[in-house]
């Protein structure tokens, strides 16, 4: 099959490294439950060692078991950066590997993310770069396009526009816009003291529930 062209489009600025740190020690859960429940992806898991996940978005379309167009998206990736890769959800060849993954690992990006197949399992889960997929395939990746850089893509549901920030943890992905972080990680923060308070009120047995009688109230017909 020839191969068929790449659209591509300029990287997104990088976020604040400091943001980005910050982030990294937020669970994802955190980050979620301050906005509003319903930005995350579905479906996609870790496959990495272990270790969170933060940086700005690189994205990548491309049709299911091809890479052309990933390949060509390192050429746009800087260190820090979260490579994306919307390949439709198909798992039936692996999008990429260990060799792949251990360049990205190289060049400095925070991780790998395809909603689509992986493969070489065992050697990425030996390493902590972070790499989340939704499924696994021995069968590689075909080279033959089509596919778009730097173009708005859909992970698991969840929409993901280049220069976002994405982070992630062993309870899944979330995503959001740069302007969107410093409020994010103050209500998350917040949630968390609320949380180690409460925490703290168990191991002392005065856990009050009271506040499920109004959340049982507010049920009734």
């Amino acid at each position: 099959m020839a191969s068929q062209g790449i659209i591509k489009h300029p990287s997104a600025a990088q976020a604040n490294p400091a943001i980005i740190a910050r982030l990294r020690t937020i669970a994802v859960a955190l980050l979620s439950d301050n906005m509003h429940r319903n930005r995350g992806s579905v479906g996609l898991r870790p496959y990495h060692g272990g270790g969170p996940l933060a940086g700005t978005a690189v994205t990548v379309r491309t049709r299911g078991g091809d890479n052309l167009a990933v390949l060509r998206a390192y050429d746009f990736c800087r260190p820090g950066d979260v490579l994306v890769i919307d390949a439709g959800g198909d798992v039936t060849n692996a999008v990429f590997g260990g060799i792949m993954a251990f360049g990205a690992e190289t060049m400095g990006l925070a991780g790998m993310i395809v909603d689509g197949a992986i493969r070489d399992v065992a050697e990425i889960g030996a390493r902590n770069f972070p790499v989340f997929a939704r499924g696994v395939n021995h069968r590689g990746p075909y080279k033959d396009g089509p596919g778009e850089i730097n173009g708005p893509v859909c992970i698991g549901g969840m929409t993901v526009n280049p220069g976002d920030i994405v982070v992630g943890d062993q309870d899944g992905l979330c995503a959001f816009p740069q302007a969107m972080a410093e409020s994010v990680i103050e209500k998350a923060l917040a949630q968390h003291a609320k949380e180690e308070a409460t925490m703290a009120a168990i191991r002392e047995g005065r856990w009050d529930r009271s506040f499920v009688d109004a959340l049982e109230a507010r049920c009734m017909n």
